[in-house]
């Protein structure tokens, strides 16, 4: 069981990437199932989540999943229509593959050696073009990391802040999740990143002078010079950065 912290809007720059990420997979899915894994003591996340796929596949419905069963009895009360709690864990018991599974702040309180584990068999409950979301956020949402991972393993890292309070890239080191936030030392390829981004952004400062938003956007853009960035600055301009997980896999 997690801690259960969790606060209203918390996972917003989260759920809004995954809208953008995998709203045409769900607008095509026959009946498109999104997982929320151990949404905490309240059911806020699962609640704003529907909210927003909704917004990009209006026949989505959302099942929250906790392993505590007061929690689960606690959201009842919030259940409508495409909207459920289920008590449960890693088995993810819904009765079809959902099209997304979300686990945010979950495997934070395991060890590394486990997180492997845990994702390829999230990963096997997913359906075609599905899609693995995990991560690790503050408590009210303003720095988030995560890995996307589709039903063949780790896809991509995304980090993502906002700006306004964002002194280096590299205070985003303390969000990253399970699988890398050990590896930020030198000679691993994720401390390597964020040496690198925390340069970029030094560089660009003469663009802070029109806002953080545009600082972001030039570091970004001298940072893919080396770094495979996959996406672009429309979602820059978020204050997101996503990167092929391979660059920044664990060694070994």
């Amino acid at each position: 069981m997690t801690r259960g912290t969790t606060n209203p809007n918390r996972l917003r720059r989260m759920d809004r990437w995954i809208a953008a990420t995998l709203g045409a997979a769900l607008r095509r899915a026959d009946d498109p199932v999104a997982v929320d894994l151990g949404y905490g003591a309240a059911p806020w996340t699962a609640v704003e989540l529907l909210a927003r796929l909704r917004t990009v596949a209006p026949a989505t419905r959302v099942v929250g999943i906790e392993i505590e069963p007061a929690r689960v009895t606690a959201a009842r009360p919030y259940e409508r229509d495409g909207l459920a709690f289920r008590h449960g864990g890693f088995e993810v018991p819904v009765p079809q593959r959902p099209m997304l599974i979300r686990a945010a702040n979950v495997l934070r309180q395991y060890d590394e050696t486990e997180v492997a584990a845990v994702w390829r068999r999230l990963c096997g409950r997913l359906a075609p073009g599905g899609l693995l979301v995990e991560g690790t956020c503050d408590e009210i949402g303003r720095r988030h990391v995560w890995v996307a991972l589709g039903p063949e393993g780790p896809r991509t890292v995304t980090l993502a802040t906002r700006l306004g309070s964002l002194e280096h890239p590299s205070d985003l080191a303390e969000r990253l999740p399970k699988a890398l936030i050990h590896r930020n030392v030198p000679g691993e390829p994720v401390h390597a990143f964020l040496r690198d981004f925390d340069r970029a952004w030094a560089a660009a400062a003469p663009y802070a002078s029109y806002g953080a938003r545009q600082r972001w956007i030039r570091a970004v853009r001298d940072l893919r010079a080396d770094w495979p960035v996959t996406d672009g600055p429309a979602r820059w301009r978020q204050g997101e950065v996503t990167v092929a997980w391979e660059a920044l896999a664990p060694r070994g």
